[in-house]
Parts: C-alpha cells; structure tokens; sequence
C-alpha cells in the first residue's frame, strides 16, 4: 500500500470513529445538545481570560440521566473529558490548552444541570452541577440564610461545584475557602471503568439512573442525612487559622493538602454531579466602614488587632491599591454601571453573549470590538462613584473596604475611633449608597486591567494576573519591585481579600517585553516572602502543580482521561506509566 493511500486510510478511519463518536453522544443528550466543528465549539473552547484548544464536541446535557450517558459515552472511546460550568475560569482549567491530546476531546458543559434541594432546617443545600452562586443566594434569601460565597464571581454566574472543585476563597472571612466532605461524583477507575459514588450523606437507591432521577427531582429522605463527626460541609476551622497571626504559612491556597478531599480541589478530574454544603444565617444588622492610609504598617497594626484581639471578626476586608481604584473608575465602569442597572440576574446571560459577539468580531478582524465599544460608551456616563470615596482616593494609597455585622460593628467603631486618633489614617462609616458602590467598584477592579490592555495593545503587550497568598505573620504585605522589573511595567495593580493574606496582582506589561520571563522573576520574589500560589485560582494550565497536588490528582483519575495536563502535569493516558 502506498503511503498516500495509507495515510488516506488513516484518516477515513479517524473520520469514522468521530462521526461514531458524535452520533452516541447526539443520543446520550440529545441532537441538540451536541455541538461540532470550529465555529459553533469556539466559545466553549475558549477561556475566560485566555487559554484556547480543539474539542471534538460540546456536550451540554439537560438532566443528570444524560450526564451519566455521556460519560459512558466518553469512557468507552476514551475520550478526554473536560468539564465546564460558567468558564469563569481565570488559568485556564475549564477549556482545552492546545491541539495536542492524541484523543478525542469532549467538553461537557453543565449549565443546564441547576437545581438546589434545601433541608427542611434550610441549614444544608445540595447543589446540582450547574447550579450558581447567585442561584444559591437568591434561593436562600427568604430564609435569611447565606451561601457560602455572596460577592464577587457570584456576579458572573460562576457554579457553586466550580468554586468547590477549585478550592475557591471568595471574600468572606467567617467562612474560609469552598470546601466539603460530601459530595456525588462519577470517577474512572484504574481499570478504566466509571462509577457513581455518593458520599453526600444521604441514601439514594438502586442504579445510577435511578439514584440520578430522585436526586434531580429532590426525592431525598432528609431524615436519614448523616452528620459524621470528622467531616465537614464548610470549612468550620478557618476562623481559628486565621487568628493565628504567628503562623509561617498562609490562611488558604490552592495546595493546601488539609481541602484537598475528593471533590474539593479535584480541578476538574471527577465528574461532579452534586455537592453538599452548610448554609448560614444572614446577619440581623450589617455596616460598613471605608479606611485609608499612606503607610501600609498602618494596616499591618490593624490587621493584628482586629485578628488578635476582636470578638468578633469582620464579614470581609477588602484592600485596593490607589493605582487600581483609578484604572477602575475609568476602566471598569460600564461593568459598574451595568451591574448597577440591571441587575446580577441578568450578568450571566449578557456576559455570555458577549464572549460570542467577541469571537464573531475576531473572526473579521475587529479584535475585542464589543468591549471597546462598550469603553468609549462609558465615557460619556456620568460620574458613578460617591464624593467621599473619589476624596479618600485623592488622599490615600491604600484603602479597606470593611463589613461588620451586629455586635462587631460597635466593636470596630470603638476600635477604629482609637486606633486612628494614633494612627495616621481615616475612616468613614459608609451609607447604604456609599456601600453599594464600593462593593461595586471593588468588583469591577477585576477586569480594568483586561480592558485597558484592549484599549491600548500597541504600548501594552499584555496582562500578567497573578493571585498569592502570604504567609499569615507577614508584616510587609505591600510588594516593592526592583527597578528592573518595574521598568518592564506600565503599572502593577494591587487589590485582595486583606485579613486572609490573599491579593491578585495584575501587572500592565510594556509593549515588546517578554510577558513569561517577567512572570517567573515575579514568582521568584514571591517564594524568597513566603507565598504560595495560585491562591485561590487554582492551577489550570498556568501554573505547575506541586507533587502532592499530582498524587491527588491521579489518586481521583488513574486513566488520566479528565483534564489531562492540568498543573502542566503529562497529558498522557495513564499518566505515562502504560500504553
């Protein structure tokens, strides 16, 4: 046989195996629910802030049953399983990474997979693979009761497995890092068979369709919930970690091997169909203070105090950098303004059809024409920050953003009337208004720094996001570059969850530098303070994984077939130790 016919050969058959392939999962989930081909695949395929890779299909089942199927689907061609929620991702661990898997991709994608089952007590919530943060709160606000997570990428639509599977921080300091002991997975084992196992902590009977069919219809016997003594639906240890202020280790981090428990911190290499977590009571009473100063020390001693000394800890502090408030009162506004106006109901769905106009766009060559149009129509908004706030900005550095709740809020403002009566410094009790808004703004200094690279590619080559978490007696928490470094940057932007030690530095590169050299002289500056990183991010295909972190990861995926080369680990099946 000649080579040409052959390798004409070859190609029938890989032909024939992806149209076998497609055609199972179009009657696993449905013709519809199966899409193909570069440009119908491109969103999915895409990550939220970067990252690109071929999949043979997205999949985007429409109950639990379907889900199921399609991994049988997927497992008995050996496919490589990528599982997506919102991809709110920011490292990449959502989408493919390249078009070198040597197997078929498949992304499942299990937005359509929402649904929350309450306990009677409302003090438990099993939560479905697609469900929302935002679903969650709205879910529970009746009851006067919280998720676990209630800022921030709750905005965007962001899974509440999602924030479980990557160990997520949020905002909130009473409540630690997402995390759980109870969960109902499916998991290939090292015999490349694939299993339902529940561990949620509450019976569900007969085989997996069944089991599926009565979770998703809420058919549970919540008198048999189990509460096992040396497991957890929240992380109940963190306020304690966190008082300890002497420690040499951070409070939270994506490698912490005390939450790295089946689904908590799996990243992706199981195939979570529901988790189970506490809820917890809304605070009668909440408000919220506004501090600035010049001298970072100055937060250092506050910080001590309040984590050292207070009954009574805050619901959340947030810092911002002053560089980072102004690129996002110019930068981040129409992201303001929209959340404002219309709502968090409606974030995820217009966030969505951005992302497809924007790859529309870019296929014609008008890059990133939504967002910039977007900009220059926010030029011609109004101011949308309060007096006060723009008056702290022109008078300090660094800011904190600080909510109390009922007997901490007379606690902090006997504190802070003291504290600053010594200290050089300012705090303000903020309005209802005033409050709102710098939530707001806060939020929208995630994505200034993206926008402005958009609006400026010819002098910024690109944006280097980094989030670390230092060590929780680190007393010069504020980074000073070296000039060579600082000479490479347009501008470092500094903001973070402040009484936890975790901050996201995005940094502005100069046009022409090299972004990856940049990056490990950053991470090199960080190990020689302590940091670990990412802090609540996770890997994705950013960053390497420690070796503890790989162990877990193949002790939940023997065959390699979810995720394959997060945390830059060997994408081969079996993980390189068999054909």
């Amino acid at each position: 046989m000649g080579e040409s016919v052959k390798n004409q050969t070859i190609a029938a058959g890989v032909t024939d195996l992806m149209s076998q392939l497609l055609l199972e999962l179009q009657q696993a989930a449905g013709t519809t629910q199966v899409l193909s081909g570069e440009r119908r695949t491109r969103y999915y395929r895409r990550g939220y802030r970067s990252g690109e890779g071929h999949a043979d299909a997205v999949v985007l089942p429409t109950s639990l049953k379907a889900y199921w199927r399609v991994l049988q689907v997927c497992v008995a061609h050996q496919a490589v399983i990528i599982m997506q929620a919102a991809n709110t991702g920011l490292t990449e661990g959502s989408t493919p990474s390249g078009n070198d898997y040597q197997r078929p991709v498949v992304i499942i994608n299990t937005n359509k997979l929402g649904g929350l089952h309450l306990s009677p007590d409302k003090q438990t919530v099993i939560a479905l693979a697609g469900s929302s943060l935002h679903q969650l709160e709205k879910a529970l606000a009746p009851y006067d009761r919280e998720p676990h997570s209630v800022i921030g990428s709750s905005c965007l639509g962001a899974s509440v497995i999602g924030g479980i599977a990557n160990n997520s921080g949020g905002a909130l300091i009473q409540r630690g890092p997402a995390f759980t002991h109870y969960a109902l997975y499916a998991q290939i084992d090292a015999d490349g068979e694939l299993k339902l196992v529940n561990h949620l902590g509450i019976p569900l009977a007969g085989d997996p369709d069944a089991q599926l069919g009565a979770l998703q219809q809420g058919k549970l016997d919540w008198q048999a919930l189990v509460h096992e003594p040396d497991k957890m639906a929240s992380d109940r240890e963190y306020c304690q970690r966190l008082r300890d202020t002497e420690s040499d280790t951070p409070a939270r981090f994506n490698a912490d091997p005390r939450r790295l428990y089946e689904a908590s911190g799996c990243a992706g290499k199981l195939a979570v169909f529901a988790v189970r977590l506490d809820t917890f009571a809304k605070p009668a009473k909440q408000q919220a203070f506004y501090l600035g100063c010049n001298d970072p020390a100055v937060f250092t001693r506050l910080r001590q105090a309040v984590l050292t000394q207070f009954n009574t800890l805050p619901v959340y502090g947030e810092y911002i950098h002053r560089d980072a408030f102004n690129l996002a009162r110019r930068y981040g506004k129409d992201t303001f303004v929209a959340i404002e106006r219309l709502g968090t109901d409606s974030m995820p769905a217009l966030f969505a059809q951005k992302g497809k106009f924007t790859g529309w766009f870019n296929q014609l060559g008008l890059t990133n024409l939504p967002d910039k149009l977007m900009q220059w129509g926010s030029c011609v908004l109004p101011e949308h920050l309060p007096a006060r706030l723009l008056s702290m900005a022109s008078e300090f550095e660094h800011h904190l953003i600080i909510k109390m709740a009922d007997e901490g809020i007379s606690e902090f403002a006997a504190f802070a009337t003291d504290f600053f009566a010594r200290e050089a410094g300012k705090c303000l009790t903020l309005n209802a208004n005033e409050t709102s808004k710098a939530l707001l703004h806060r939020f929208a200094v995630a994505g200034a720094a993206i926008r402005y690279q958009q609006m400026h590619s010819h002098e910024c080559e690109d944006v280097l996001a980094l989030d670390i978490a230092l060590p929780r007696n680190c007393h010069h928490w504020f980074e000073q570059l070296p000039p060579q470094l600082t000479d490479k940057l347009i501008q470092p932007l500094y903001y973070g969850h402040f009484f936890c030690h975790v901050f996201h530095q995005d940094y502005l590169v100069k046009k022409g530098e090299d972004v990856e050299a940049i990056k490990q002289a950053l991470l090199a500056l960080l190990e020689e303070r302590g940091a670990r990183y990412p802090a609540e991010h996770n890997f994705g295909h950013l960053y390497p994984a420690s070796e503890e972190v790989k162990a877990f990861y193949q002790t939940l995926d023997p065959t390699n077939s979810f995720n394959p080369g997060i945390g830059k680990a060997t994408r081969q099946r079996h993980w390189g130790k068999c054909c």
